[in-house]
């Protein structure tokens, strides 16, 4: 399925996050293009010549969130893995990190990478720019998969809950917002604070290894990769106001498959998007907590495989 993580004794010229070892995937190649004045990372593979996809990860993670999904795809579609503004191997811009800003981003590196119509899969702040990308790019997407996240202006709660059963799942989106404040607690000690989100949000605190972990923690850590993270919930305000703008013109029409799972924050994604889109479907992946790529590849893999059938 998947090989381990290794870092190549030569970085890209290309590559602007050149202190973060590079993460090999087994028939994958490691790209970069500019896309409209960011320099995008994408990793690529699977059947040139099939139906794209194009997969999104959210935070802590980067690109390799999808390594165990990736695989499974490759026999039918042409897969493209892309590291957002700031996330894994991607330029870290000072600012820009409102989901339309970063979904033109996103849609340039597609275009750059040849590919003008595509499926697009998602996950947590990943889906937040998927949402805006829909939102501007509808003509260009065969279908939109959003797993497991709130969308800034849509579904995303105004108000954090104190109930400490419920306030675990969100408590960091007001931390995240106050400035200076995270950076300054938050430097040095990534690891500990991307562990956190990865075992306890997870079902099994054991899916996530120390290998992950470490990489996971060294992206946030790199060149600027924190002040990025930060970002895209610093700009969350400004996200959910260009999302209630654009739909207050239109509806989207792309068919969108909610993937929730069985312990994530989002139990029924298709139903909490379903009033603002024409076309949605629902899946509940077992066994998985907010991490289904991780928790449960294979179901991912055919639920993406059915949805793009479906679509056909």
């Amino acid at each position: 399925m998947t090989g381990p993580a290794t870092s190549t004794p030569h970085v890209p010229e290309s590559n602007p996050v050149r202190d973060l070892p590079l993460q090999h995937l087994p028939g994958f190649t490691h790209r970069w293009v500019d896309a409209d004045g960011v320099r995008l990372h994408a990793v690529e593979g699977g059947r040139p010549s099939g139906p794209a996809v194009v997969l999104l990860a959210g935070f802590p993670q980067t690109w390799w969130a999808w390594r165990k999904v990736m695989p499974g795809l490759t026999h039918r579609f042409h897969v493209i893995a892309i590291d957002l503004p700031g996330q894994g191997h991607s330029e870290r811009p000072e600012r820009g990190y409102d989901t339309h800003a970063v979904a033109a981003h996103v849609h340039a590196a597609v275009k750059a990478l040849g590919v003008s119509t595509y499926t697009l899969v998602a996950h947590d702040i990943g889906a937040w720019v998927a949402f805006s990308l829909a939102l501007n790019f509808e003509s260009h997407l065969r279908g939109v998969a959003l797993l497991d996240a709130g969308i800034p202006g849509i579904t995303l709660p105004e108000s954090i809950p104190t109930d400490p059963d419920r306030a675990w799942k969100t408590w960091h989106f007001a931390f995240h917002i106050v400035p200076d404040l995270p950076e300054t607690l938050l430097a040095g000690r990534e690891r500990e604070y991307v562990g956190w989100f990865l075992k306890v949000k997870a079902l099994s605190p054991d899916t996530f290894d120390d290998a992950e972990l470490d990489h996971y923690a060294a992206a946030v850590a790199a060149d600027g990769g924190l002040h990025a993270s930060l970002a895209y919930y610093q700009d969350a305000a400004e996200s959910a106001r260009k999302n209630r703008e654009a739909l207050e013109r239109r509806h989207l029409t792309v068919p969108i498959l909610g993937i929730s799972s069985s312990h994530g924050s989002v139990p029924d994604m298709a139903g909490s998007i379903s009033p603002w889109a024409d076309n949605t479907t629902g899946i509940v992946v077992p066994d998985a907590g907010h991490f289904i790529p991780d928790e449960q590849p294979e179901a991912v893999a055919a639920a993406i495989t059915d949805f793009i059938a479906d679509d056909d």
